[in-house]
């Protein structure tokens, strides 16, 4: 499940661009979620019964997580905002597939305790306490063992920038809450500085990147470069110029997504434009089931 993913290259704007193919690792784990939960797959769960984990119930994690669970033999309980009405009765994307994995989602609007608490508050004060049964992985994989995989992906980066006898390397990835890119640029920093990642803020701004970054590395000099348009993106909104930056990269050919792909490629090209970034790696991460359900939503707004 976890080999070395290909490299093939595409032509962005007449530049070649590396593309690392991380969306062919696996298809249960959604591509990049299958490096994020590679100590799991590779370690015995020993004592837990319930995977706990909070977030969308669009995310490409709730489809990872319920694979994950399904594997290892445990129930997973996922804690959720609310459930749109469009997302419970569709058949396709991340939540159908979840269900028919057997996930348990659980919408916090409905429950009578919350008291107003967010989604991890009230995993942290009214689940976890007192059961040791519960193996509890935060929004989009970021924890300590999601460092195990993406460390093998950084070792998997330094050989094939050896084997092409590159001197210098610029490598891009979008950015939830920062994980993979945080541990990437750790990794590379210290076994391979000629190396350098760069990212960008797709959920919330750069300041809310730089905590999340911290919060799993203290030394900020091995956190990656984040890479900013100067414009304000809402996370899930509908925007043309994400469209128009879909359908002109997978005019190569790779398919990538909608959620994470547009913005990551539009500061690609702001990196191109700038003069600086070449040659150029970028991190495939997979999450295609999502498009089950955006592709149709951008059609109906925008157009075939």
């Amino acid at each position: 499940m976890l080999t070395n993913t290909p490299v093939e290259s595409i032509n962005f704007n007449g530049i070649q661009i590396y593309v690392k193919r991380d969306d062919l690792l696996s298809e249960e784990f959604s591509g990049n979620k299958a490096r994020k939960f590679a100590y799991f797959l590779d370690n015995d769960v020993v004592g837990k019964k319930v995977l706990v984990g909070h977030g969308s119930p669009v995310a490409n994690s709730l489809y990872s997580m319920s694979a994950l669970a399904k594997l290892k033999g445990l129930q997973l309980d996922f804690y959720v905002d609310h459930i749109a009405k469009q997302v419970l009765t569709s058949t396709v994307g991340n939540y159908a597939a979840a269900i028919a994995n057997g996930a348990n989602v659980i919408d916090l609007s409905k429950v009578t305790d919350r008291q107003a608490l967010s989604c991890i508050e009230y995993i942290e004060q009214k689940v976890l306490p007192g059961n040791d049964e519960l193996l509890f992985v935060p929004e989009g994989g970021r924890c300590e063992y999601a460092r195990y995989g993406v460390h093998k992906l950084a070792q998997e980066v330094i050989e094939w920038a050896n084997a092409q006898q590159l001197s210098q390397l610029r490598v891009f990835l979008p950015s939830g809450t920062g994980t993979t890119a945080v541990f990437l640029s750790e990794y590379l920093a210290m076994k391979a500085p000629h190396i350098q990642v760069f990212t960008c803020a797709c959920v919330g701004d750069s300041e809310y990147l730089q905590q999340q970054f911290r919060y799993l590395v203290a030394d900020e000099s091995l956190h990656p470069q984040i890479v900013e348009l100067g414009k304000k993106y809402h996370f899930g909104k509908l925007y043309k110029p994400f469209y128009e930056m879909y359908n002109k990269v997978c005019a190569s050919g790779i398919e990538f997504e909608l959620l994470y792909d547009p913005l990551g490629w539009m500061c690609v090209e702001k990196l191109l434009n700038s003069g600086t970034v070449q040659p150029m790696l970028y991190i495939h991460q997979g999450g295609l089931l999502g498009n089950a359900t955006m592709l149709p939503r951008y059609q109906r707004k925008y157009g075939n």
